[in-house]
């Protein structure tokens, strides 16, 4: 019997936003994914090319509700997601089309078990020049997004939610060292790093 709690149910049926996001891409080129958190240091497809990129119009909040990943129903943690506004610093990778339906098909199961996010075709700017890549964004009008909690609030979820992937603290200190290691800063993602370390919930810098 598996371990892993149940799935909450389904905000929106991930298959249709499945095939609509193959139908976009069409096979007709390499695929490219963009990561803003745990696609950084936990990305499990095969890419044949990553680079740093910038979106914008889009940033990356702590403020999506993990009921599964990073927390259960009784006690919810927290995960990124991309919500409308600013600007991100993540990594682009490229997926050779060959792969690209098999990969997109096991990326769904990972990000959209739940149908939460909202699939969305990203102008990214890198480096060697601008590409297209799928990221997965966040209403602020979905049940998932929460309003900025204060910081004891914070404190309580990164003290107590546990999920199948592990804590919410690890999936923040994990994502704080990936973009310490790519040299992206995001302030409030050292702040609550700091936070945590203040409260000895960790000595992470």
């Amino acid at each position: 019997m598996s371990s892993d709690p149940p799935l909450p149910p389904p905000l929106r049926d991930p298959a249709p936003l499945l095939e609509r996001t193959l139908a976009q891409w069409g096979g007709r080129g390499d695929l490219w994914v963009f990561g803003y958190a745990s696609l950084i240091w936990r990305p499990e497809f095969d890419a044949v090319e990553h680079r740093p990129a910038r979106v914008r119009g889009w940033h990356r909040a702590f403020r999506m509700r993990s009921r599964v990943n990073r927390g259960t129903p009784e006690q919810p943690g927290l995960v990124y997601a991309l919500l409308s506004g600013g600007t991100c610093r993540g990594m682009v990778y490229r997926i050779a089309s060959h792969h690209g339906a098999d990969e997109l098909r096991r990326l769904w199961r990972r990000e959209m078990p739940t149908g939460v996010y909202d699939p969305r075709w990203l102008h990214c700017d890198t480096a060697q020049g601008p590409v297209t890549a799928l990221g997965f964004t966040l209403s602020r009008r979905s049940p998932s997004c929460l309003a900025a909690l204060d910081d004891e609030q914070m404190l309580h979820i990164l003290r107590h939610a546990r999920g199948r992937y592990g804590t919410t603290l690890d999936y923040l200190l994990h994502t704080a060292a990936a973009l310490r290691a790519h040299r992206m800063v995001d302030r409030e993602t050292l702040r609550l790093v700091r936070l945590a370390r203040q409260h000895g919930l960790t000595d992470a810098g």
